[in-house]
């Protein structure tokens, strides 16, 4: 095998763990994130059973809405990746700088789970613009007739302004890559299933336990000490 072949493996065999490692790290995050999905998606799970036709089973309508809600933030991820990856062209260490901005927004989303500084709330606003014009939208959707008419309305929610999501775009748009956005929130949005699945199945205990202060706390620490480990990177990367 030549020189050149060894590192054309070499090189696409980093790039298989840097993927699976973004994803899995991800799903972690959207796993933490939870405790703020109970907390601003808790009253539309209620709402959203009024949706399903009585006497149905729960379960097939959950599955669909979650994962339209899941399509939409790989979506989101593909586009900002794709941005990502046109600035890193356009700019000298440009990945580096996106590192390093996704960094400051992971830190301040473990201030923001862990309630100690809440200005992501107002990143939130800008959002909210986009949301007004696309939320009438849901309604023509409702009420449900089959589980498969709560896949588009999941998509059309899955662009509720949310601090918690537009923190990991900021992942995403990091990547520089389509690709690579797309399966970072795809990992964000599978790691907040279990919990909106529980919250939509009747587990309300689980809403009860997660928003607690200490909950809250432990996984706004998980969240700091994960972007402390993406600034370090970053900044590593400026100094080469």
């Amino acid at each position: 095998m030549t020189f050149l072949k060894k590192l054309q493996k070499k090189l696409q065999i980093q790039l298989i763990v840097m993927n699976d490692l973004s994803f899995f790290s991800a799903f972690l995050i959207g796993l933490a994130g939870g405790v703020h999905c109970v907390g601003m998606c808790g009253g539309i799970v209620g709402a959203f059973a009024y949706a399903v036709p009585k006497n149905s089973n729960m379960l097939p309508y959950t599955l669909a809405y979650n994962f339209g809600r899941v399509i939409s933030y790989i979506i989101a991820g593909s586009v900002t990746g794709w941005f990502g990856y046109l600035f890193a062209q356009q700019i000298n260490q440009g990945i580096v700088v996106l590192q390093f901005v996704s960094g400051v927004f992971l830190f301040l989303l473990g201030l923001y789970i862990a309630d100690w500084w809440q200005g992501l709330s107002k990143i939130e606003m800008v959002g909210k613009h986009f949301w007004k014009i696309i939320r009438p939208w849901s309604k023509k959707l409702l009420p449900f007739k089959s589980p498969l008419h709560a896949l588009p309305y999941g998509m059309v929610w899955g662009w509720l302004p949310c601090g918690l999501v537009y923190s990991v775009l900021t992942w995403s748009l990091a990547s520089g890559s389509a690709l690579q956005g797309a399966t970072i929130m795809a990992g964000f949005g599978l790691g907040t299933l279990p919990i909106m699945i529980l919250m939509a199945t009747g587990f309300d205990k689980i809403q009860q336990v997660i928003q607690t202060p200490k909950a809250k706390v432990v996984m706004g620490l998980l969240l700091i000490l994960f972007s402390i480990n993406q600034l370090f990177h970053a900044i590593s990367g400026s100094i080469q």
